[in-house]
């Protein structure tokens, strides 16, 4: 990805952050420092409710899922999913990849051939792409993050996915979030952001701004993909990542 001016006091930055981190990782701790423990723990017991308007909806006949305490458990509980149409199309369900309590969650939109094909997200070309920005933009490995989608099935011919499907989904990605429970959701792409953020404002006005999503932190950006069409704008997507860096550092020290 392009680099601006300011490439060493962000190599910096980034260095300063990967150490800390290290030292965490030393004492048993991923990606998240004592601080942020606590303050997880104490979100978990809040009342921020991250699943909130699905426990009348598709958890309600669901109760294994909706209970689930791991992402494991989640996984089981949705099973060999045919509850929207994308199914009987699909190779694999694409359920998410990474660190089970990342302080950082990618949100893409859905998966793609080779996705599908592999059942993991983020794994074609635009994965490349996403692996780039997490290991030499963000100094971070993939492991450390955790990956996921709106739809956990592929779209015939990559195509948006419908409201009935993101529906039937939606609520599957809110625990999985639930679980998680990362400090900072790094939203990718127009249907992502517009899906989480509940907006129809289009991703050019999205981007770059600080959002909420049930109390946690969320940056829309570009998808990997369109970035792969328009190379033109990754030193907009590389000045989002330097806000969630900053963002990062900042809650670390």
């Amino acid at each position: 990805m392009s680099i601006p001016q300011d490439r060493e006091e962000l190599a910096t930055l980034v260095t300063s952050l990967r150490r800390h981190l290290q030292r965490q990782e030393h004492v048993g701790i991923r990606f998240v420092s004592s601080g942020a423990v606590a303050q997880k723990d104490s979100l978990r017991g809040s009342d921020i409710n991250v699943l909130s308007g699905t426990e009348s909806d598709l958890f309600a006949g669901s109760s294994e899922t909706y209970e689930a305490k791991t992402l494991e458990e989640l996984r089981a509980a949705i099973g060999d999913c045919q509850r929207c149409k994308l199914a009987s199309g699909r190779t694999h369900l694409v359920f998410g990849v990474g660190n089970p309590k990342a302080n950082l969650m990618f949100i893409g939109e859905g998966p793609g051939r080779d996705e599908d094909l592999q059942g993991e997200p983020f794994v074609g070309r635009a994965g490349q792409l996403l692996n780039d920005i997490i290991t030499k933009g963000m100094g971070l490995k993939r492991q450390d993050v955790y990956i996921a989608n709106v739809v956990k099935c592929r779209p015939p011919e990559n195509r948006n996915p419908e409201p009935d499907e993101v529906a039937s989904c939606e609520p599957f990605l809110k625990k999985q979030i639930d679980l998680v429970r990362p400090e900072i959701i790094i939203a990718l792409g127009k249907f992502a952001v517009q899906t989480l953020l509940q907006t129809k404002a289009p991703i050019t006005k999205l981007r770059g701004h600080w959002h909420q999503y049930h109390g946690i932190r969320l940056m829309p950006t570009f998808h990997p993909a369109y970035l792969l069409r328009n190379p033109g704008d990754k030193k907009l997507v590389w000045q989002d990542i330097k806000k969630v860096i900053n963002e990062m550092a900042g809650s670390s020290a």
